[in-house]
């Protein structure tokens, strides 16, 4: 079975980038403007997508941040599950090494993980950037709707 794994080294401290994973101003600081909460299911609507990706909220704590995908959409995502693991980097409590893995990929769907991963590449330096300096730069913006 497929699974995407990456590590970055942030400037931040890790209380800082559980923030950033783990509320609403944190995610809609690097990842999309459209972040909501159904109980314990973070909805993020992105654009030109049908509907929001369903990702159930486990465990979040200094040491690990769990989602799994709950929802339908997308069809690939099925089933998948996405950890982020938060350690000091070796020698400095002050800054964060994240391992960051998305699994769970069911047979047949794996055909889009190399697409998946690099957005995932995109989006962590997104969440670096956002985590070391507080400058909001959602990777996924959508527009306002208007009203007639």
């Amino acid at each position: 079975m497929a699974e995407i794994a990456l590590q970055i080294d942030i400037a931040a401290p890790r209380d800082v980038v559980l923030a950033a994973l783990d509320s609403h101003d944190g995610l809609t600081g690097w990842w999309t403007t459209e972040v909501d909460r159904d109980g314990d299911v973070l909805l993020l609507d992105f654009p030109d997508v049908p509907e929001p990706f369903r990702l159930r909220r486990g465990r979040a704590d200094r040491e690990r941040v769990v989602w799994t995908n709950v929802g339908t959409f997308p069809p690939h995502w099925a089933g998948t599950w996405i950890s982020w693991d938060l350690a000091d980097q070796p020698g400095a409590s002050d800054r964060t090494r994240l391992l960051f893995r998305h699994g769970g990929w069911q047979p047949g769907s794996e055909e889009g993980v190399p697409l998946v991963a690099g957005t995932w590449a995109e989006l962590l330096v997104r969440l670096k950037d956002y985590a070391q300096s507080g400058k909001v730069q959602p990777y996924f913006v959508k527009p306002p709707q208007h009203t007639s």
